[in-house]
């Protein structure tokens, strides 16, 4: 099944004046990248001189110790390169990289300690590797980068120009030809037109080749420059076992409130009633006999509760007969009616299965309180390593995780576990909300 992944509602954006391709040359962003690149040249010629020079320093000396520290700064200015080099890109090439790790030097141990932690560092390494390979780079980029721009803006606006280049008496423009007796210059408006001309053409691939470079150093800057991958992984799985934590005990509070005020005072309750039965039932049989007949009925609407609390925390179809039977069980409950499509070919993990459950759980209460639809449905199925699930509904659309907690926080309850969560709500609906969750058998 085919997804449609976009965006939600917003304000529209105006219209381009010119199509996007035959505007490239023009836009700010295609001026910017040959400014970066053109800025590239001599900047990494002075990173290269001075990362080779002290690098063969530092190498030089380590037999007299004096070397380590001298590779320590090294390493400590080819970082402060990389954070020059990530200014650059963010203001020139619009790419926004973060600082790489801290170099971790252990407490107490002084300015031994933060050189031996800089020299132990990768991110250090890797400022290093950019310092040399960006230099080469930057020639070759610089050079068929100022080298078509140039040719095809000059033939662009050769007209304005070509005066300026006096070949011969009243003769002035670029000599084609010319053996001392003939020479061929061009000159004449329509040798202006077709030049000029000539150099339109040329400009949209030389506009091209400039992004295509520019995504080159991009690519550099984001592998060699930012944060490891190792690094981010770390960073992901603090802020979800946030997530987890801070879900977890929000459900604990949950759980006791819904005790506190419903269970636990009926069961109170039940127990006065009961009392006040007992005491009864020697002077007025009739009397405690419609107090016992209360508190059965209390005691009825108590053990639903303890069921309906008992299904929130983990509903005992979903352990004994699977994802398919629980959720058929869920669109029941819903205000309007359900279609439920359930195509798996096992069972994934447990913690998965319950994690589709309660979000499934919660996409029908959004469709049941807000959506005012007539029709919903509910797909779930196995694409490779990912299992998926949209629920579709024809209500009025206009739904946004931005604008409210409902949908943001199941999202980062599916971010917690690597999941991904996609809402597709125009005006005027139809809403179609597709959750993917690792497959974990």
């Amino acid at each position: 099944m085919a997804l449609a992944y976009g965006p939600g509602t917003g304000r529209p954006r105006r219209a381009p004046r010119l199509p996007a391709r035959l505007g490239v040359p023009l836009t700010a962003r295609t001026w910017r990248e040959f400014g970066h690149l053109v800025l590239g040249l001599p900047l990494s010629l002075a990173y290269f001189a001075l990362t080779v020079t002290a690098l063969a320093v530092g190498t030089g000396l380590v037999v007299t110790f004096v070397g380590i520290p001298v590779l320590a700064l090294a390493l400590a200015m080819c970082r402060g390169i990389g954070a020059v080099e990530r200014a650059r890109a963010r203001a020139l090439l619009d790419v926004r990289v973060g600082a790489p790790e801290p170099v971790g030097a252990e407490p107490g141990t002084g300015l031994t300690g933060a050189m031996w932690a800089v020299l132990k560092s990768g991110a250090s390494w890797r400022h290093v590797l950019y310092a040399l390979l960006h230099m080469p780079w930057a020639v070759c980029a610089f050079s068929l980068a100022v080298t078509f721009w140039s040719l095809a803006w000059g033939l662009v606006t050769y007209p304005l120009w070509q005066w300026t280049l006096p070949v011969g008496v009243g003769v002035h423009g670029i000599q084609v030809y010319g053996d001392g007796v003939r020479a061929y210059v061009l000159d004449s408006p329509g040798e202006l037109a077709v030049t000029s001309l000539a150099g339109l053409v040329l400009l949209f691939p030389a506009a091209w080749l400039v992004r295509g470079l520019a995504s080159v150093d991009r690519a550099m800057v984001r592998g060699l420059l930012g944060p490891s991958r190792l690094a981010n992984r770390v960073v992901e799985l603090e802020s979800d076992r946030g997530v987890v934590v801070d879900t977890a005990a929000a459900d604990l509070r949950r759980i006791e409130r819904d005790l506190h005020d419903g269970a636990q005072a009926r069961l109170v309750a039940l127990a006065m009633d009961l009392g006040l039965a007992r005491e009864k039932a020697a002077e007025d049989p009739d009397a405690a006999a419609r107090m016992v007949q209360e508190a059965h009925d209390e005691v009825k609407l108590a053990l639903r509760e303890l069921r309906d609390l008992a299904r929130g925390i983990h509903p005992a179809i979903l352990t004994d007969r699977g994802l398919d039977a629980a959720l058929s069980s869920v669109a029941s409950r819903c205000a309007v009616p359900v279609t439920v499509s359930v195509d798996l070919p096992s069972r994934p993990a447990a913690a998965i299965e319950g994690i589709a459950y309660f979000t499934v759980s919660e996409l029908l209460q959004n469709v049941s309180k807000h959506a005012r639809a007539r029709h919903a449905t509910v797909n779930v199925w196995r694409t490779g390593d990912r299992l998926l699930i949209q629920v579709t509904d024809d209500g009025h659309g206009g739904a946004d995780p931005a604008h409210g907690t409902g949908l943001a926080g199941l999202a980062e309850r599916l971010d917690a576990v690597d999941g991904v969560l996609a809402v597709r709500s125009p005006g005027g609906g139809p809403t179609t909300v597709t959750a993917e969750l690792p497959w974990r058998a």
